[in-house]
């Protein structure tokens, strides 16, 4: 049988990814792409690759980034040409700055289609610009071949390459762009395989020494993780983490952060700050890393150094020398953090005035019990069931919504795996990121739920994403929709003060009214509507073997 060159470029590639420890691949359909798609489907067939359809370019670049930003693995996603390409642009910034790997195969047209007109033919080749750690637009299959394409790919995705620019050791996004001509597709040898290989890792460097005798924090941004906390408690420095960190836990964790940064005895004293992940929550923490008379060493995690003082030293990584501890510096932390705990939980049931045998007692104590059931919701009580409902084989996705500066400024220490969009911080594909970490993180079989809290807006900015196929396994995911009508985040910025009350509406907070339960009904996702605490506790802890959303109205 004469294959298609088109269709042996392809499988060739795609073993090759295989081998490289490549597990995830996800597809939008197209006809240009037609031979990645059918390479891909084979392999998934025999169990080589799990492949996840979404006609959405956008929502199939998020997805394909939720599933790496969970195995920190690189994810392939392959589409057609034209547009579809340019709809994984959103997902390639937020990976790039947040150094996920990605694997962008865009399929194109062949160099003789480009710039004469050709239908569904653009500018592919850069179309990634900065955003990429590595571009390579492949040649035609039959002028040259695709050969090593997969290993170069994976080890730029995974930190091995651009040396010149100084990121090495940081993953990101890689971007093939591949032209081919008809025929695009033949059918494949029946004896196609691919081996898997071991996943790879990232690329080492050798890591920063800290003396111990500055007073020194340690600020945990953004996808930081358990090492922070390591550095934390290896150097006993307090613990600056923002909820989004995943390394809010530890001995050191500091409680109400942002106020006892503006305390001259406490974030006045401070003479070191070393900073992991990318801190954006707090306007505390920014002014923070702008001083300029504070040594500031961060841990390199994207596509950019953070440098916002100037003089800020960068490090692959960080390893704490042997010393003395400065237990003052740390007590006077720790004690101030014991008096800023935040307690949102219920108030306990008056035991003693509920079995009294006074009945004006026991009638007063059903009362306050009955109040603190039906307590409506708020923005702390909402964020503060999701925390307690979390545990660390569950998953915890933060939309970048108000919710999460409500979440970062109230819930305390708990050591739960929680990922976010925050390398720019963007509303989009927040859904389909949590989907991509669901599916990654339930592999296997493996327990636990995937929960989003996100705001009216987010939601509805990726409603695209709840189309699910119906031949995907249902995974565990409940996305928890704080409903306030529009996007009030805008009330804590300066034009909630600058601006007509009608012009603020129009186009800021542009109220909403979408009927949120017929949207779930038509995507085919579990819907429930709650009011209180304990409505809300009974949800969270209960989920149903599949997406489920539960939304929460809220005050404007």
């Amino acid at each position: 049988m004469t294959t298609a060159p088109a269709a042996d470029a392809a499988a060739s590639l795609l073993a090759e990814l295989v081998s490289a420890g490549v597990r995830d691949i996800v597809i939008s359909p197209g006809s240009r792409s037609q031979a990645l798609a059918l390479a891909a489907t084979h392999l998934a067939r025999q169990g080589t690759v799990r492949v996840h359809v979404r006609i959405d370019e956008r929502v199939a670049g998020f997805t394909a980034l939720g599933l790496s930003r969970e195995t920190r693995v690189p994810t392939a996603v392959i589409c057609t040409s034209g547009t579809a390409a340019a709809n994984l642009l959103p997902a390639t910034m937020e990976a790039f700055h947040s150094g996920v790997p990605l694997l962008l195969l865009t399929a194109d047209r062949p160099p003789e289609l480009r710039g004469v007109g050709a239908n569904q033919a653009t500018v592919q080749p850069g179309l990634f610009g900065a955003f990429v750690r590595w571009q390579h637009d492949a040649p035609v299959p039959g002028d040259g071949d695709w050969d090593r394409l997969g290993a170069r790919a994976i080890a730029a995705a995974m930190g091995a390459s651009d040396q010149a620019s100084g990121l090495l050791g940081v993953a990101g996004p890689v971007h093939l762009n591949l032209p081919s001509r008809e025929p695009l597709s033949s059918a494949l040898a029946a004896d196609y395989r691919a081996e898997p290989g071991d996943a790879p890792r990232p690329v080492a460097e050798g890591a920063l020494v800290l003396e111990r005798g500055p007073r020194t924090i340690v600020v945990a941004g953004a996808d930081a993780g358990p090492a922070a906390e390591e550095v934390s408690h290896a150097g006993s420095w307090p613990l600056v983490a923002e909820i989004v960190s995943g390394a809010r836990f530890g001995r050191y964790v500091v409680h109400g952060y942002r106020g006892h940064l503006g305390d001259p005895v406490l974030g006045g004293r401070i003479e070191r700050v070393i900073v992991l992940g990318h801190p954006t929550l707090s306007r505390e923490v920014t002014a923070l890393l702008r001083r300029d008379d504070i040594d500031i060493v961060a841990v390199r995690s994207g596509g950019e150094a953070l440098d916002l003082n100037g003089r800020t030293r960068s490090a692959a990584s960080v390893v704490v020398a042997d010393g003395e501890a400065d237990r003052a510096w740390l007590g006077a932390w720790m004690r101030a953090s014991a008096d800023s705990v935040v307690d949102l939980s219920e108030t306990a049931p008056d035991q003693e005035g509920l079995h009294s045998t006074d009945l004006a007692a026991r009638r007063d104590a059903m009362r306050a019990e009955l109040a603190a059931v039906r307590r409506p919701l708020d923005r702390e009580l909402l964020v503060d069931a999701v925390w307690r409902a979390t545990w660390p084989h569950d998953r915890l996705m933060f939309g970048s919504s108000r919710l999460v500066r409500v979440a970062d400024a109230v819930l305390g220490g708990k050591k739960v795996p929680v990922h976010s969009n925050r390398g720019l911080a963007g509303i989009d594909g927040t859904i389909s990121t949590a989907t991509g970490i669901a599916i990654a993180s339930q592999a296997e079989g493996a327990a636990g739920v995937t929960r989003v809290v996100l705001g009216d807006l987010t939601f509805l900015h990726d409603v695209g994403a709840l189309l699910l196929p119906p031949d995907e396994p249902k995974r565990r995911i409940q996305v928890i929709v704080g409903n306030d009508g529009g996007g009030t985040i805008f009330d804590g910025l300066e034009v909630a003060a600058s601006a007509p009350r009608e012009d603020l509406d129009r186009a800021f907070y542009t109220p909403q009214a979408v009927a949120i339960e017929q949207l779930a009904t038509a995507y085919g996702w579990e819907y429930s509507r709650v009011t209180t605490r304990a409505a809300l506790d009974q949800a969270l802890t209960s989920p149903v073997p599949g997406p489920q959303i539960i939304e929460v109205p809220l005050p404007r």
